[in-house]
């Protein structure tokens, strides 16, 4: 099995379930590994060839810069089936990082995986 990653995602969003969250943007980091097979992509040397990130990124900027959920829970499950089901990536690893949630702490979160493993 093959990872293709994508590190820090930063996006403005509302999140949470405090009336001033609920007024103000906060950024969201996101942390995705995504199952694929590079095998083809390495040979041909074509975008067409493999999971393109840039594709992926575009699609979680606008959907999670749009949303306006209360949970990070709830936005981490959105995400995942979107990469899943649009992109076609039979698993996923996903860090969500809500920064600044709480005093003295680098950032709270979840970390959630979905799909099936590829062997390989």
């Amino acid at each position: 099995m093959d990872i293709i990653y994508l590190n820090d995602l930063r996006i403005e969003t509302i999140i949470g379930i405090y009336d001033w969250e609920r007024e103000v943007k906060q950024v969201v980091s996101l942390d995705l590994e995504m199952a694929t097979d590079i095998a083809k992509a390495a040979v041909s040397d074509k975008i067409e060839d493999t999971l393109n990130y840039k594709a992926v990124a575009k699609r979680l900027i606008s959907f999670v810069g749009e949303s306006e959920f209360q949970l990070v829970e709830t936005l981490a499950e959105r995400i995942t089936d979107i990469v899943l089901h649009e992109f076609k990536v039979p698993w996923l690893r996903l860090r969500l990082n809500k920064q600044g949630a709480i005093r003295g702490a680098g950032g709270v979160g979840v970390i959630i995986e979905r799909g099936i493993k590829p062997d390989r």
